[in-house]
């Protein structure tokens, strides 16, 4: 199956996929492996029953066939009628007892395949390598089983329990009907012809309804996220945007419903069909158990003991088509899951190779070249820079000038397209990508502001050692963030946002200095900082970058910044411009040269002085 999300693309191929009993056998297949993974004793306890049900439900016959029996005979009496009313009550009472049992296991089932499928989905989401995951095929498969990842799996298991409860009972009924008379179990039977149509094509509707709604339905959810998420609060107040996105809101869901009244019309015509051709046939059956019984073939015992059956079988025939056309509804569902899943093998190289060293030396890279996918202009070209042991080194260079990939490249979040990154001689390609990313620790501009307690949101920066509060403390105290937050109410475990009871939010500029903590405490010898300083104000600027040589501890720091007064003291600068290394220094010999730096730098700073932005 392709990858493709093109809605008529996606009905052509449902339209010219065949309905086969192939399909349905691979469809059922794939849905027993489902349930029984996420719940197998659940799963075990549902069949059992369902059998026990579908035994009762035969007894049931018997018990009405004896008790008819009984009371039609000459010597009738409460004797001759108690057993069978026993019978009925007892197998009547199974039955509504397991109903009851099985609606509560198919609750506990559906919710089990539920959490299995979010496992699975996260696991992938969060394991697949960053160039994968940033693809646009990618996050539109993510996005669709994100959207199915709850009600398929449920919509299947329901499907699947459904049908084979149903299953078993006409086995059982079916069985039952040939001791009365076998020319009654046809004509039932034909009755579920028109609802085997019936379900197809309501089956092939509900998709390509399902796939025409799509992109209303996800412009529909934009709108709602803008009129209720935390984010997008202030601006929608400020500019008064709240009546203009409900208006928006409001007529893409009328839309939605001019398109689901129009459905729903035709499902329900076609169900009117197939019920009304349905109930014809039974009625044929009914009838044909009058004429035996008036041609001496049937007893009136065994007459309404028929009639009983017919009618219980009739309603598992409907159940049995009816979880057969869940299952069809969610083949897609299935199909989508299977590929999304393959992500969850290992990628290639991200455990091969050795483990990185522990410390370096020397960082060099050589011609290193990167284009991120679908575009033709490379973010990077043939860059060289080397970082050594224990220094500083500063990355500027206006907007788009490759920054932001050169970080994320030494830090093992990509692999480069040509060129090579070589730690100490050896080449990274050759070093398991997970042992090299545990070397280096990357504190992105657009950092994550976790909803969850300060000492939490440090800790994270290496999450799978042991609590260590004092390391906590330490790492807080280095950036700068203690102070503040030892005066929070619940200090270290006060949760930093307030969405939650007791939660505090805080500024910018403490925020960073938070995920400062979060980076120091990582404690990997290669420290990448994205704009460390974006939200500080002047004073918090300058007493961070006086302490950064203290806070890094020997560690090799690597700063991107677009504040040249911020880079002054680096011992070297890397000027980037277009993908390329445009000049290398400290900041003294850039100046001097009077390059691309050196421009830069007096164009600020005499926004600084004039306090008007430079022309």
């Amino acid at each position: 199956m392709t990858a493709t999300t093109d809605p008529l693309t996606l009905w052509a191929e449902a339209r010219s996929e065949q309905r086969s009993l192939r399909q349905l056998g691979r469809l059922v297949r794939s849905s027993t492996a489902l349930v029984r993974s996420a719940a197998p004793r659940l799963y075990v306890t549902q069949l059992v029953l369902q059998v026990a049900a579908a035994g009762a439900l035969a007894g049931q016959v018997f018990a009405v066939r004896s008790l008819l029996t009984g009371m039609l005979a000459e010597d009738t009496s409460m004797s001759r009628v108690a057993a069978p009313v026993a019978a009925l009550v007892t197998a009547t009472a199974v039955v509504a007892v397991s109903g009851s049992v099985q609606g509560q296991l198919r609750r506990l089932v559906g919710e089990a395949v539920s959490r299995s499928m979010w496992q699975r989905v996260l696991g992938v989401a969060s394991r697949v390598d960053l160039r994968t995951f940033e693809s646009p095929a990618f996050q539109d498969r993510l996005m669709r089983v994100q959207a199915s990842a709850l009600s398929r799996p449920y919509q299947v298991t329901q499907g699947l329990l459904a049908a084979m409860g149903a299953l078993a009972a006409c086995v059982v009924l079916g069985i039952t009907l040939i001791t009365i008379s076998p020319w009654l179990l046809p004509l039932v039977a034909a009755a579920g012809i028109p609802m085997t149509l019936v379900s197809r094509s309501e089956s092939r509707r509900e998709f390509a309804f399902a796939v025409r709604s799509t992109p209303l339905v996800r412009l529909r959810g934009y709108f709602a996220l803008l009129l209720s998420g935390r984010d997008e609060a202030k601006e929608v107040r400020a500019f008064n945007l709240g009546p203009w996105l409900r208006g928006r809101f409001d007529g893409l869901y009328e839309d939605y419903l001019v398109h689901l009244r129009r459905h729903a019309l035709r499902l329900g015509l076609l169900g009117l069909l197939g019920q009304t051709t349905s109930a014809l046939a039974l009625g044929s059956a009914l009838i044909a158990i009058v004429w035996m019984v008036d041609g001496g073939m049937l007893t009136v015992a065994a007459a309404g003991a028929g009639i009983v059956a017919v009618r219980f079988l009739s309603t598992q025939v409907q159940g049995l088509f009816g979880g057969l056309r869940s299952i069809f509804e969610s083949g897609l569902f299935l199909d989508d899951l299977d590929i999304f899943l393959r992500h969850a093998q290992t990628p290639a190289g991200e455990e091969d190779g050795s483990t990185a060293p522990v410390t370096f030396s020397r960082i060099e890279t050589s011609g290193l070249t990167f284009s991120y996918p679908g575009t033709t202009t490379p973010a990077l070209a043939g860059v060289d820079i080397t970082l050594r042991a224990g220094e500083v080194v500063a990355l500027v260079g206006e907007n788009g000038s490759g920054k932001t990939t050169l970080a994320k490249l030494l830090a093992g979040l990509y692999r480069p397209d040509e060129g090579r990154i070589s730690w100490d001689g050896q080449d990274i390609a050759d070093l398991s990508a997970s042992s090299l990313r545990d070397r280096v620790t990357v504190l992105f501009q657009d950092f994550v502001r976790y909803a969850l307690s300060a000492s939490d949101n440090i800790r994270v920066g290496r999450i799978t050692e042991p609590l260590d509060p004092a390391r906590t403390a330490a790492a807080a105290e280095a950036s700068g963030a203690l102070g503040f937050l030892e005066r929070l109410p619940d200090r270290m475990e006060t949760p930093l946002s307030p969405i939650f009871e007791g939660g505090v939010d805080l500024s910018g500029g403490q925020w960073q200095r938070v995920a400062l903590a979060r980076a120091l405490y990582r404690d990997a010898p290669l420290v990448i900082l994205d704009e460390p300083s974006a939200a500080l104000d002047p004073r918090a600027e300058h007493e961070l970058f006086a302490a950064l040589r203290s806070s890094l501890q020997g560690r090799t720091a690597l700063f991107i910044s677009h504040r040249f007064s911020t880079v002054r003291g680096a011992d070297r600068i890397y000027v980037l411009d277009a993908g390329r290394v445009v000049e290398e220094g400290d900041h003294d010999a850039l100046i001097a040269r009077g390059g691309r730096y050196a421009e830069l730098f007096h164009l600020q700073s005499e926004a600084y002085v004039t306090g008007q932005a430079p022309r």
